[in-house]
């Protein structure tokens, strides 16, 4: 996927309209897309058929709590949407239902970055590799500004569950939960100012593997939410960040 100007322009509508929404309204603007709604918490009620005429697509990053109804509004509106809210897995099976009965079209990440989505890549080889390796201990750690709603962060779970599906010795993740053979422990930090720094450590008594992510600013995140956007257009369907990246 080239990071140049695309051809296609989009009117995108942005549900959340904090610093992420900050950062994803200027990327789309230098690629030459525009801003035809912004909701936030004050023009909520925005967020239906007739506020959403003539948007392309939406990118939603909002919280938990409200991800689930902002993604099923647009869904209900016809409108293709991004989403990187995370800490709402238990409910996308919904969501994808809706889409299939919809024939909508759908892209969610917990992560937009391109760099860790390469992360993602090794992450999944490397413990590949380690599974037959039982003398090293194996952590998720991941730092994050104070400001995250939710512990650990969705990029964490990714790598933990990418972990768990190659590694047989370990059952299950636990947030901070050390010094158990079966559970991969997560290893939460809220720190100001840390756009999101992702850690994973392969430890033994002769020596150590570490693989580290470091963002030093939202502005991948928001390059990768406009990226997605690009892609979803005109589709229809579930998709991933990988789709994007790596299948397109």
């Amino acid at each position: 996927m080239s990071n140049c100007l695309t051809s296609q322009r989009m009117n995108i509508a942005l549900i959340g309209y904090g610093k992420m929404g900050h950062a994803i309204e200027a990327i789309a603007l230098q690629r030459g897309h525009t801003i035809g709604l912004k909701i936030s918490s004050s023009n909520r009620h925005q967020l239906d058929a007739a506020y959403m005429q003539g948007i392309d697509v939406a990118i939603e990053f909002t919280n938990p709590e409200a991800a689930k109804t902002n993604v099923l509004d647009c869904l209900n509106t016809g409108t293709p949407v991004v989403c990187g809210s995370t800490g709402w897995n238990e409910e996308l099976p919904e969501v994808f239902a809706r889409v299939q009965e919809l024939g909508g079209a759908f892209l969610h990440a917990s992560n937009f970055s391109i760099g860790v989505n390469i992360f993602f890549e090794v992450n999944k080889q490397l413990a590949k590799l380690m599974n037959s390796q039982s003398e090293y201990e194996i952590s998720v750690e991941e730092t994050h500004h104070i400001h995250k709603k939710d512990a650990p962060s969705g990029t964490a779970i990714t790598l933990a569950t990418q972990i768990l599906e190659q590694i047989d010795r370990k059952k299950t993740w636990a947030l901070n939960f050390m010094n158990n053979a079966d559970i991969l422990p997560i290893v939460a930090h809220r720190v100001d100012n840390v756009p999101g720094t992702h850690h994973v450590k392969y430890a033994s008594p002769i020596d150590d593997i570490e693989i580290i992510h470091t963002a030093h600013n939202r502005d991948g995140f928001a390059l990768g939410a406009v990226l997605a956007a690009e892609f979803l257009a005109g589709k229809k369907g579930v998709y991933t960040m990988r789709d994007v990246l790596f299948n397109s």
